[in-house]
This record gives structure tokens, sequence and C-alpha cells, in this order.
């Protein structure tokens, strides 16, 4: 490959890595796909704009995978969550090019819901603004199915995204809040954060300690968090931006063992999400070398 062509490349690399994570949920695979679509843009000798040809690699790359991660999404032991990845530091081109929801593990999980395409067509729509011609050859669609796919995926995902967020620089205060009231097991302090109707999960995969279901309402949440205080010199928590969102890093005896991400509406906490499994924590890991 020639070092302009080469050049070509990587100048599209994150923003390919940004389109295949919000199709996959997985940072891993998503760099596996962007490698993938590397040795075939090394092989290619093609005339169209890189862009072009690349996010229609990618795309379609990830279009087969999620077929198959379906089904081991069935077999998964526990919850199933995204794959966090730290955010929030220099100018980012994962959040630059899209508002930071686009990016957060609750709209990861919601996407869950849709079919492949609809996902595909929602994503390059939404998080990176191409127009429904765009897609539909991206896809190798008509451009009335394309607009369909996309009322629908509209459809699945309006009611569950009307939230008030916290501005960045309020959730980091809010966050801050949190984490003193559950490292101290102030349960009056967690009382007052939480909303009524909190839920917590918790991602272990079978690999890490984690319930294997919601834990919901503010009581049961209290207790939930409480359990850390066992953990009492051992365990270390600093605030992240995961995802775009206010978030923990938790260390056990120095060792990075889980990212929980907080999710504020106004000033409660409504949504926990735990990831615990330790291979879902190893892209955040390298991240912090």
């Amino acid at each position: 490959m020639t070092p302009e062509r080469l050049a070509r490349f990587e100048a599209n690399r994150r923003r390919l890595f940004g389109v295949a994570y919000r199709l996959l949920g997985e940072a891993s695979a998503a760099e596996d796909v962007v490698q993938d679509a590397y040795l075939r843009w090394e092989r290619c000798d093609t005339a169209v704009s890189p862009e072009a040809w690349l996010t229609k690699i990618v795309t379609n790359l990830c279009l087969d995978r999620l077929t198959s991660a379906r089904a081991r999404r069935e077999r998964y032991v526990g919850t199933w969550l995204p794959e966090p990845i730290l955010t929030g530091g220099p100018p980012d081109p994962l959040e630059v090019v899209a508002q930071r929801e686009l990016l957060s593990l609750g709209l990861l999980v919601l996407l869950e819901r849709l079919t492949p395409p609809e996902r595909a067509v929602f994503v390059l729509r939404e998080a990176f603004g191409h127009s429904h011609r765009e897609i539909a050859d991206i896809l190798e669609a008509t451009e009335p199915h394309v607009r369909q796919l996309y009322r629908r995926a509209q459809r699945h995902l309006a009611e569950e995204r009307k939230r008030f967020t916290p501005s960045p620089e309020q959730g980091g205060r809010l966050l801050e809040r949190f984490m003193a009231a559950t490292l101290a097991g102030d349960v009056a302090a967690l009382e007052r954060m939480l909303a009524d109707d909190v839920v917590a999960w918790a991602d272990g995969g079978g690999k890490a300690p984690a319930t294997r279901g919601p834990v919901t309402g503010r009581d049961q949440v209290v207790r939930h968090l409480l359990a850390l205080t066992r953990y009492a010199g051992r365990i270390r928590l600093e605030p992240e931006t995961v995802n775009g969102q206010p978030a923990l890093a938790f260390y056990l005896d120095g060792r990075l063992s889980g990212i929980t991400v907080v999710e504020f509406d106004h000033d409660r906490v409504v949504t926990i999400r735990a990831v615990a499994n330790p291979a879902k924590l190893a892209y955040v890991a390298r991240q912090k070398i």
C-alpha cells in the first residue's frame, strides 16, 4: 500500500471505529472490523471516495456480525451490557461526530431492540449525518425502504429517550456526590440521590460476581450499593467519563474490576449499569495505559 493510500485510511480510522462500535456495542469487535476493512482497502484499487467505500464495507461487515451476535447474547450468562469505552478527553472524534446520547450505554442497549438493518440506518443517519440516499447506497437498498427502516427505528426508541440529561459539569458534580455517599455507606445521602424507581444492572458474564437480573427500587439498590463496604480498604473509585456519561472506575486491590455508568434525570439517579466482565474491561484498561 502506498503511503498516500495508508494516510487516507488512517484519516478515516477513528470514524470507522465509531460506526462499528455503535453498530456492535463491542469495542474489541469494532477494532477487528476496522482491521478487516483495512485489509480489504489494501487489496482494493478503487477510484471512489475512500470515506464512502470504507463506510460501506464496515457497515456490511457489522451487519454480518450482528446476526450471529444475537444468538450469542441469547446464551449470555446474566445481563448483557455493551463494552464500555473512555471518552471525554481532548476533542474526541467519537463524541464530535454525534451527540453524547448517541454513544451512551443506555442507547446502545436500546439499539439491541432493533433489527440489524434498522440499527444501521439509525446509526448512519443520526450519529453520522448520512442522507437517506447515501444510506441506500451503503446498504444496497432503495431510498423508500431506508426511510421506512428509519421511521421504524425512531418509533421503537422514541419513548425511552424522553429524559432530562444534566450537562457534563452538572453530571460530574452529581457523580462526585454519589461516589462519596457510596464509599461512606451513607444511607441517607444515597436515599436522597436515588429515584424511587431506580434500576441497577450488572454484567459479569459468568466471569465476575454480578446479579443475574435487574435490582429495582430505592431500598433494594441502596442495599446493593452498601455491599461494597465489605471491601473497605481494598477498593478505590475514580470518576471517569464513559460513553459520554458520568461513570466510576472500580479498582479492587489496585486492579480495574468494574466500570459503573450512572444515569441521572435532573438530580436523581435513575439507572446504574455496571460492567464487571473482565473481557469487557480490556479495552478500557488499554486506554488507561
